[in-house]
């Protein structure tokens, strides 16, 4: 009897569990699912992670805070993001500081509007921790200078200007799969400046991961899923420059039925995350 009942208890258990419905699950590139576990041993072997994020996905900015806190405590970090602008590293350091409080940052600093709820928790914990955080994006009005006008439009900026862009001339590859797609889903409103638009991003981005880069520390860098996405990007340029470290991508995405990655979702990076297209976004 006793037997019995420990059979049936246990029965029970697996089925509740096998009844409960999971957020997201974690895919390696071939769509094979991978724990949390062994995605962060496989990181943290690394010398630089592009983390790529849906911005408004509550499920992806938990896992950058909790995979940058366990990372932190196996290896010494430099964190960045695409979310703040090259020129307000100086706005951006004096908070890290403390010489400025939250408003002032705030007021001074072109923050995204979901700063405070999305992005915010990743810079308390570098200044918690005395981390670097660098602010990787190039300055918005650059990107729509080259919109309107292609690479030659930076050509007329003052050298300190020039300073919060990636050296001048741009490297640039237009046949990119990535940056081919873009002109595919803008359909009639795409352009080749837009793509332009796109890799002065990437570029700039992958500068200023390099510059700041420290021999023996692990860059973890958060940017939009797209900047990064089929180990382009990003990742393309910082390839050109520093092809013999080692890096890894992690990359969102939402489906129906989070069980099986679809085959859409399948080689886009190292890591996905999938996550239940019903979750409540962040705005």
């Amino acid at each position: 009897m006793k037997n019995l009942v420990l059979l049936l208890t246990l029965t029970l258990t697996l089925l509740t569990a096998s009844g409960q419905k999971e957020p997201y699950v974690i895919y390696n590139s071939k769509g094979k699912k991978v724990s949390y576990k062994r995605m962060l041993k496989t990181l943290g072997e690394k010398d630089m992670v592009l983390f790529g994020e849906l911005h408004n996905n509550p499920i992806a900015h938990w896992l950058q805070y909790e995979l940058t806190a366990d990372l932190h405590a196996k290896r010494p970090l430099i964190l960045g993001a695409e979310m703040i602008e090259a020129d307000n590293q100086d706005e951006l350091n004096d908070y890290l500081s403390s010489k400025i409080d939250y408003k002032a940052l705030d007021s001074t600093a072109r923050l995204w509007n979901n700063h405070k709820t999305d992005y915010a928790p990743l810079v308390d914990f570098a200044k918690d921790n005395s981390l670097v955080f660098v602010a990787s994006n190039v300055p918005r009005r650059y990107a729509s200078m080259v919109y309107k006008g292609g690479f030659e439009a930076l050509d007329s900026l003052p050298a300190q200007e020039k300073e919060w862009i990636a050296p001048l001339p741009i490297t640039y590859d237009a046949e990119l799969p990535g940056y081919q797609n873009i002109l595919k889903m803008m359909g009639d409103h795409g352009s080749p400046t837009l793509v332009m638009a796109q890799a002065i991003k990437d570029a700039t981005m992958a500068h200023f991961i390099l510059q700041n880069y420290k021999e023996g520390s692990l860059f973890l860098h958060y940017n939009g899923a797209y900047h990064s996405n089929d180990y382009e990007g990003i990742l393309w340029y910082l390839q050109l420059d520093r092809p013999e470290l080692k890096y890894s991508t992690i990359s969102t995405v939402t489906q129906e039925n989070v069980h099986k990655l679809e085959d859409e979702n399948k080689d886009i990076a190292d890591f996905i995350i999938c996550v239940d297209q019903n979750m409540t976004t962040t705005y």
